[in-house]
């Protein structure tokens, strides 16, 4: 971790990841996009929604972070310090159950309502009663429908109180109200366009209800996102009238319309095309650690898939140090923990190499000694596209023949979610900084019937898993931070070892950019990426 941690606190550039090279090629004046306006080439085929009751995307992340307030922020300078955001003021009881909050004064919506403690309480039950995937962020602490109006309490104009069902790390509460989830709506406006009682949610899943700096005012899937200051915003104005997303799936593209000048930043670019900028000197290059894993999983319903010896056969079959050379050079690096580095109780272990013979040799133990066919669903974009291709031929080598199905984030998301894969491929992003946003999706799984109230990423791959359950429980319990770190270093021993997880590599955002960009903070959390404090020279 030593070796990885101080990058955080630094940029990253190509190469050494220090400052990008002047070139002594001389490159042409361009037209330049609008000084008022940042524009995007980026991917965001994964939104499904823009309502923070159910977004839970890394792309709609990025939006609700600049869209949405809520109670806390984590400090993205420092991660285990929290700030404000409309919150004033904030304790727990020396029950460890009840926390109070204050709000700033004079609050407003982008619509020009009043925000108070009302529209903090109806955000939180309206999250709870409505129950989208993100949901169990805030009903793991004993909230439902049923208990949400006397859990969650106006108690004044400005004041609300929150009861959990148990004494948790405070750390826990509140690095989960830092969550999307917990973004705050405008209620007046919502129930204004409530249809079937259904809480303003078929409205705001394609347009805009919060109070943030900036205001999302278009979403065409796959096409464009506008978003547009809020002048109604009670801190730091965005610098910015607008920032645009364009959808450029082509790292290629990417590359030349920000050479071109049609664009000021490029986020999903390869090695290569970084590589290729890296001469020119209207271009600046960096990068941060990412709180995003990437992995594949084996649905435990394929009984084949299900026995241990094939689930460990397939952490020996990827060549994590070619792609880690290759694929991932500088925009990711081997990682085969489910926490990232970077979050409290990380580990380091990488046990896993590329190893055939011993592969096969599990195979064979497994009853199936000449392999065996089988399918993965895979987002189209790179570097996921290349790293099952690479995967593919590695897999072939012990006899594994891997079909892939391709489609984009909506379509492979909204199939693995129903649990109808073989074996997906894909990424996860922390949803507040504090090690159980992970665990408890990949090592915890309370329910493992079809009908589930709560769906981890473990029951969508059909782990069952009591024991391991009961422990990240307890972690999530644990007080004393020496012993909690324990606690995670052990749960995710026992993941490498019996998961059908194979954890492949932590990204680092690398982000090329137009000279004249300045301000842009790339944060390990999508959420808080923060376009409004970028301008443009």
């Amino acid at each position: 971790m030593s070796d990885f941690l101080p990058i955080s606190r630094r940029a990253l550039t190509l190469g050494t990841l220090g400052a990008v090279a002047a070139a002594t090629t001389p490159w042409s004046a361009l037209a330049a996009t609008p000084r008022d306006t940042l524009v995007m080439a980026s991917t965001f085929d994964d939104i499904i929604s823009l309502d923070p009751a159910e977004a839970f995307e890394i792309s709609a992340g990025e939006l609700m972070g600049n869209g949405y307030e809520r109670l806390l922020r984590y400090d993205i300078n420092d991660p285990s310090k929290l700030v404000p955001d409309l919150a004033r003021e904030w304790s727990v009881a020396a029950d460890g159950r009840t926390y109070s909050f204050t709000l700033k004064p004079g609050l407003r919506f982008a619509s020009g309502n009043p925000l108070t403690a009302e529209d903090v309480v109806f955000s939180l039950h309206r999250a709870v009663i409505l129950d989208k995937t993100p949901a169990f962020i805030l009903t793991q602490f004993g909230l439902s429908k049923a208990n949400v109006a006397e859990k969650v309490r106006q108690t004044g104009p400005l004041t609300l109180t929150l009861e959990t069902d148990k004494a948790y790390a405070p750390t826990l509460v509140y690095n989960c109200l830092t969550a999307n989830v917990a973004g705050v709506v405008d209620k007046k406006l919502l129930l204004s366009r409530e249809a079937n009682g259904d809480l303003g949610h078929a409205w705001l899943k394609t347009n805009f209800a919060g109070s943030g700096p900036l205001r999302i005012r278009e979403w065409r899937a796959n096409e464009i996102v506008t978003l547009e200051r809020n002048d109604n915003y009670h801190g730091e104005k965005s610098r910015l009238t607008r920032v645009i997303y364009r959808h450029v799936k082509e790292s290629a593209t990417q590359r030349l319309l920000l050479e071109k000048g049609d664009v000021d930043i490029a986020r999903n670019l390869t090695p290569q095309d970084l590589e290729a900028l890296g001469s020119n000197p209207q271009i600046v290059i960096s990068g941060t650690p990412k709180g995003y894993v990437t992995y594949f999983s084996l649905n435990m319903k394929n009984p084949i898939l299900a026995k241990p010896e094939v689930r460990e056969a397939f952490k020996w079959l990827v060549d994590y140090d070619t792609l880690g050379r290759t694929l991932l050079k500088n925009i990711a690096v081997v990682h085969q923990n489910f926490l990232p580095l970077g979050l409290f109780g990380a580990v380091t272990e990488n046990p896993y190499k590329l190893d055939v013979a011993r592969a096969k040799a599990l195979l064979a133990k497994a009853g199936h000694p000449d392999g065996f066919k089988v399918t993965i669903d895979m987002r189209t974009v790179q570097p996921i596209q290349g790293v099952t291709e690479a995967m593919q031929q590695t897999f072939r080598q012990a006899g594994i023949q891997l079909e892939i199905l391709p489609g984009d984030g909506r379509q492979t998301l909204t199939k693995y979610r129903a649990r109808n894969h073989d074996i997906y491929i894909g990424q996860w992003g922390a949803d507040y900084w504090d090690p159980h946003t992970n665990a408890d999706t990949f090592a915890r799984n309370p329910d493992n019937a079809e009908n589930a109230k709560s769906k981890p990423l473990a029951w969508r791959n059909a782990w069952d898993i009591p024991e391991l359950t009961r422990k990240t429980d307890a972690a999530a319990m644990e007080r004393d931070s020496a012993r909690r770190a324990r606690m995670y270093a052990e749960i995710q021993a026992d993941f490498r070892r019996t998961s059908p997880f194979v954890m492949l590599y932590q990204q680092i955002a690398m982000t090329a950019m137009r000279n004249n960009v300045e301000g842009l903070q790339v944060a390990p959390t999508s959420d808080q990426t923060y376009l409004f404090k970028v301008s443009k020279r």
